[in-house]
Parts: C-alpha cells; sequence; structure tokens
C-alpha cells in the first residue's frame, strides 16, 4: 500500500466536496486552522478505543447520539446541557436495564456538516446549492448564504471548542453525579415516561446501599467519560485537525475522539478512506444497502491492517423492510475474517419517509423495528449487537412521528427545527432507550 501522509487523500477522487470561489481565502482559513490548538488530546482517544474493544466483547455498550447536523446558532447552554441530558438519562436507563455500563458518545462538538443527495435544490423559483452543513454554507435560501464560504471552517473549530469546552464543565462539576440524576429532568419531556422515574429511585437505592457497604467510592459517580464524534466528511477541514503525536509516533485527528465515514464517502478508491486510513482514532463505517460482503472485507483490511481492537465500528442502517436480507452475508463475510469489530445499528437513517405535507419524517415503530431485528439477527447469527447510533435531541421538537406522545404527521409543523434530517426527541428518546434495554436482554 502506498505511503500515507495527511494530504494523500488529495490524490484520490473525493466525493461531498463543495467548490469554493478563492482558492487563497480557503487556504488562509486552513492555514490559520493548522495553527490553533487541538479539541481533544490522544489520551482520551486511546481511553474510548479501549472501552470500544470492549464493547465488541460485549462488556459495554455503545450509546452514539446527536443531531443529524449542529447549528452555530443552537451553540447555547440550554441546547448542549439538554443533549448532554438525554444522553445521560439514556446511558441510565440502558445501564440499568441492560446490565452493562455505557460508552457515551455525542454527534457534538463538529456534526457540522451534511451529505447531500444532489449538489442543488429547487426553493420557491430558485435552484441555489444545497446546504451541506454550516460548515460549509447557510441554511437560509438565498445565492450568497448558500455559497460555499472557506470562513466558516474557523467558525466551526471556535464552535465546535466552546461546545466541548461547556461539556467538559458539566462532567467535571457534576452534572452527571449520578446521586442526582434528577437533575437532568427536560423540561415538558420525560415526565412522559413512567419508568424513568421508578429506574431513579432504584437507582438512588442501590447507591445508597453500595456506599453503607463502602464498595463504591462517592468521586466516581459525580464524573463520566464523554466521548465526541463527527462524520469526516470534508476532508480540508479534516486535514487541518490532523497532528502528528511523537509519543505514539503516529498521526491522530485532534478535532474529535472518533470520526466515521458514511454510506455516499466509502469507496475503497475515494479520498475519504484513504484520509481514514491513516489516523490513529477508532473510525465508524456506516454500512447500508450498497454494501457487499466484499466491499465490507476489503474496507476492514483497509483501515484495520492490525486487527485492533476499538479500532472499527460498523454501523448498519438499511431499513426496517430491508434489513433481514441485507445484515446477514455482511456478518457471514464479517465472521470468516479476524477483525474485531464492534457492531452497532444506526436505525435512523433507513426509515425516512415524506409526509404528505412535505416534511420529511421518521416512525418510532420502524426505528424500533430496525433496532429488534437488528439484536434478533446478531443471535441468531452468532454475532453480537454492541451498540446503537441515534440522531436525537432534548428538546420538545415534533419531527418524529410515534412513541407514547401519539406525534402524528399533523403534529410535525408545530415543532419541527431540524435543518437536515428528523431527529428524536427527549421523550422518545428515552422511550427508546428503555425498549433496547430490554432487547440487551433478549
Amino acid at each position: 500500500m502506498a505511503l500515507w501522509t495527511p494530504h494523500s487523500w488529495q490524490h484520490f477522487p473525493a466525493q461531498q466536496q463543495p467548490v469554493y470561489g478563492d482558492a487563497a481565502e480557503l487556504e488562509a482559513s486552513l492555514a490559520r486552522l493548522r495553527r490553533l490548538p487541538p479539541l481533544v488530546v490522544p489520551e482520551e482517544i486511546r481511553r474510548l478505543r479501549g472501552l470500544l474493544a470492549e464493547a465488541a466483547l460485549g462488556r459495554r455498550f455503545l450509546l452514539q447520539g446527536g443531531d443529524c447536523a449542529e447549528a452555530f446558532k443552537d451553540c447555547t447552554s440550554e441546547a448542549i446541557e439538554g443533549k448532554l441530558r438525554v444522553l445521560l438519562q439514556m446511558s441510565v436507563a440502558l445501564t440499568h436495564g441492560g446490565r452493562k455500563p455505557v460508552v457515551r458518545v455525542g454527534r457534538i462538538a463538529g456534526q457540522f456538516a451534511k451529505p447531500r443527495s444532489k449538489p442543488t435544490e429547487r426553493v420557491g423559483d430558485q435552484e441555489l446549492p444545497s446546504y451541506r452543513g454550516d460548515l460549509i454554507n447557510g441554511l437560509e435560501p438565498s445565492a450568497a448564504t448558500r455559497r460555499a464560504d472557506p470562513a466558516r471552517l474557523q467558525e466551526a473549530y471556535f464552535h465546535a471548542s466552546a461546545t466541548l469546552n461547556h461539556l467538559r464543565a458539566l462532567s467535571a462539576g457534576g452534572f452527571a453525579d449520578l446521586h442526582h440524576p434528577e437533575r437532568w429532568e427536560l423540561p415538558g419531556g420525560t415526565g412522559e415516561v413512567p419508568a424513568y422515574r421508578r429506574t431513579l429511585d432504584q437507582v438512588r437505592e442501590s447507591l445508597d446501599f453500595l456506599e453503607a457497604l463502602g464498595g463504591v467510592q462517592r468521586d466516581a459517580l459525580e464524573r463520566i467519560d464523554f466521548f465526541t464524534s463527527h462524520e469526516a466528511l470534508l476532508l480540508p477541514y479534516e486535514e487541518a485537525l490532523t497532528r502528528w503525536v511523537a509519543e505514539d509516533s503516529t498521526y491522530y485527528n485532534l478535532g474529535a475522539h472518533t470520526l466515521w465515514v458514511g454510506e455516499r464517502t466509502r469507496q475503497l478508491d475515494g479520498a475519504h478512506i484513504e484520509y481514514l486510513r491513516g489516523i490513529r482514532n477508532p473510525i465508524g463505517v456506516k454500512v447500508g444497502p450498497s454494501a457487499t460482503p466484499e466491499h465490507l472485507v476489503a474496507l476492514l483490511d483497509c483501515l484495520d491492517p492490525g486487527r485492533e481492537p476499538g479500532r472499527v465500528t460498523l454501523i448498519s442502517r438499511f431499513g426496517a423492510t430491508r434489513i433481514q436480507a441485507a445484515l446477514p452475508p455482511l456478518l457471514a463475510a464479517v465472521q470468516r475474517t479476524d477483525h474485531p469489530v464492534l457492531w452497532s445499528c444506526d436505525p435512523m437513517h433507513g426509515n425516512g419517509t415524506e409526509s404528505a405535507s412535505g416534511y420529511k419524517t421518521r416512525d418510532f415503530g420502524a426505528i424500533l423495528a430496525e433496532l429488534r431485528q437488528a439484536f434478533e439477527l446478531h443471535r441468531a447469527h452468532g454475532s453480537h449487537l454492541g451498540g446503537v447510533h441515534i440522531e436525537l435531541t432534548g428538546e420538545a421538537v415534533t419531527e418524529c412521528t410515534g412513541g407514547t406522545e401519539g406525534l402524528s404527521e399533523a403534529d410535525l409543523a408545530r415543532a419541527y427545527e431540524t435543518g437536515c434530517d428528523p431527529r428524536l426527541n427527549g421523550t422518545q428518546s428515552l422511550e427508546m432507550a428503555f425498549l433496547i434495554a430490554e432487547m440487551m436482554r433478549g
């Protein structure tokens, strides 16, 4: 295999990359990014790799979730706290019900770009460049806003830095203290899930008992591990955040703890796989309907030639009606190799529909059906589903139908706020966590 460098991807065809009008302006922005401090440190990345290796062995469970695409305007204390709250609530439900510690990874502090199916879209009587996320252009439907703007690369860095700073402060400051999980209540949300209150009471009783026996240190329950992730999509941005770490004699992307490659950009001869194969971070691979057994095995050989535990997470995303036929051949192909992968399930992206009124939406029942089938298929084929990957928010949005709230298509317009794909709200997310916990127990 050819020599890898942080910029060797430039010699490969790159999908989903915007066209910038001013090359000098782009280079100036990238040069500034290269001089800025890293957002995460290698020690944290190594810690995550170890936890993911344990999840692959069935000792932990990966919960990866957050916005479809973060917006700069949502970089507020309320929004950040809301996302962390719902992930903490879900992790309590999963740990208590599934009887396994949870690895928490947010789609946060960097998930500012999204692939698009078409380069342009029709808005009214205008044909405009598609919105590709705040890292690249703006959502407002105007020619000026939809221009690919190099200044947004630095904006993304500073918004990610502010988000991560607040997450670290919350984690270190007792926000996640298991002695006070009632602080995680979401306005107008989780009171709708009665099982959550019962679980909190049981958790509190268990902690009191363990502490009375001297079996648990109080400070160990006041802090959590929380990691960040995003799709490695805009390659110039990712390259600028790639740094040589002398201690390990290798390169890390220090813009996030882990990154993933999407269904549209995982070509074996493409720039995204070329870039990802050379960095030391754990890597996720979205595996959808276009994946073949041969392609998947070749990807694993490329991304993980050393067969290192915790290196690769395979994230299946087929849809409730396609998973039965699509997943088993891939499970069999991976089992014939010696790659120690972690399997996760993204039940969101294969279950998108469009309402009669034109809103993109997803149905809670279809999401649940794909998850249930994923657990069953892994068990039936001697494999192990060790995680879930969900687009969610802590806010009381109405973007996905179904759940205990009984949201219908008529409710979508009431609080439809996403600029890209629909997300589960706080109540739906927590309800889903309890259902996943049941599936984990078999």
